[in-house]
């Protein structure tokens, strides 16, 4: 049974979509998370332990645990710690580390992009003092170095705006920032895989929510595009400029972009797959297989150039959260239920949990999942979906001291 090493913060539900993944491809899936070496198997899962922070005993323990005949990464900070474990055991093909940590940090990624001549937003990185806010343009939008989800995304329209945003990201971490002109435009993503540095375009999504701050949260997933195809091709090509740009070579890849009249915009080159589980919309072939079968095969070498989007429109929500408080449950799941061409939903959400929306939060709700013929059918179906869920919260109590 050939075997691959999955590097992860945790080993919660994307985790498990590849290991279900890699039980139908008969392939052993061994994990490396993020914990400490002392604990011995905390949570059962028989994973390797990797420090994060500080990777490097913990890939060199990686070896006993070997051999490997491939490697995968879920997240940005584990796919920079999965590219270090590849070129220290020798005999994978990922990303090279170098290129891993520019893709995961905005201001390398920028650095790189504009360097290769690429349309990019002019930027710049100051500290969390009042002394370097000076000649800011606006609008601008503030953004932790290393951050996702959008995550401490903040649009500012004016100076005061500006004093508010970073003072409310300095409460939600430490370091400097980078700060960036604001690109108003139309956003899209694309997933993809790379072979020996070229870029295989496996879907493109539509983001059809307008994303103009001040906050920018990220709702519905459509694909195909309904993008004119020349349109198309120039971000497929934008894709590949900042694949290279980086020194991507081989994984997956999960790119962000705008379009305006003055092009396409890249925003991020991200080297692993799409988060949480909106990967559950994507089917290939016929027989279907998924996103997570298939960068399984490529990991292990196989050829996947054949792989294509499976007929028909594809749609993924992710709920977002209304506002701060504890979840208590959901209502109308059975009405919602009801609509045609719904295919799942997924409520990840716990009963009791608290909750922040953006931009202190970074997860959702749940997922809502939907096929039709077309993607503008299917965005009619999740926008009748959504509408039929109502999602009940009670206050967060004060803290009594």
């Amino acid at each position: 049974m050939r075997r691959v090493l999955l590097v992860a913060a945790t080993t919660g539900y994307q985790v498990r979509e590849f290991a279900e993944a890699a039980r139908a491809l008969d392939v052993e899936l061994i994990f490396a998370t993020d914990r400490c070496h002392i604990l011995e198997n905390p949570w059962g899962d028989d994973a390797a332990p990797v420090r994060f922070e500080d990777p490097k005993p913990g890939i060199d323990a990686l070896a006993a645990r070997g051999p490997f005949d491939g490697i995968l990464a879920v997240g940005d900070q584990p796919a920079c710690v999965a590219a270090q474990a590849a070129e220290h055991l020798g005999n994978l093909r990922f990303h090279p580390a170098e290129a891993a940590r520019a893709a995961a940090n905005k201001l390398l990624s920028r650095e790189r992009f504009r360097a290769a001549g690429m349309l990019v937003p002019e930027f710049r990185r100051i500290s969390l003092t009042a002394a370097h806010f000076a000649n800011v343009r606006y609008p601008c939008v503030l953004k932790p170095l290393d951050s996702s989800a959008s995550r401490g995304v903040i649009r500012a329209d004016n100076a005061q705006e500006f004093a508010e945003a970073a003072a409310r990201i300095a409460r939600m971490q430490d370091g400097d920032l980078l700060v960036e002109d604001y690109i108003p435009g139309c956003e899209f993503a694309l997933e993809g895989v790379v072979t020996a540095g070229r870029l295989q375009t496996l879907a493109l999504f539509d983001k059809p929510d307008p994303l103009e701050g001040p906050y920018f949260e990220e709702t519905i997933y459509l694909t195909p595009s309904r993008l004119a195809e020349p349109v198309q091709l120039q971000i497929r090509k934008t894709a590949q400029d900042a694949v290279t740009a980086l020194g991507l070579t081989d994984g997956p890849v999960h790119a962000e972009m705008r379009v305006n009249e003055q092009g396409v915009w890249i925003l991020e080159t991200a080297a692993r797959p799409i988060g949480g589980l909106c990967a559950r919309v994507l089917r290939f072939g016929a027989p279907h297989f998924t996103l997570e079968q298939l960068l399984l095969r490529h990991a292990l070498g196989y050829d996947v150039s054949g792989a294509a989007l499976a007929p028909g429109g594809h749609g993924v929500m992710m709920i977002p959260i209304p506002r701060a408080g504890v979840y208590r449950g959901v209502q109308g799941l059975e009405d919602a239920r009801r609509v045609p061409g719904l295919e799942d939903i997924v409520i990840t959400a716990k009963e009791g949990q608290e909750l922040l929306p953006l931009p202190e939060g970074s997860t959702y709700l749940g997922f809502l999942f939907f096929r039709d013929s077309s993607a503008g059918l299917v965005l009619d179906g999740l926008r009748q979906v959504h509408e039929r869920l109502k999602f009940v919260f009670s206050a967060v109590l004060p803290v009594v001291k």
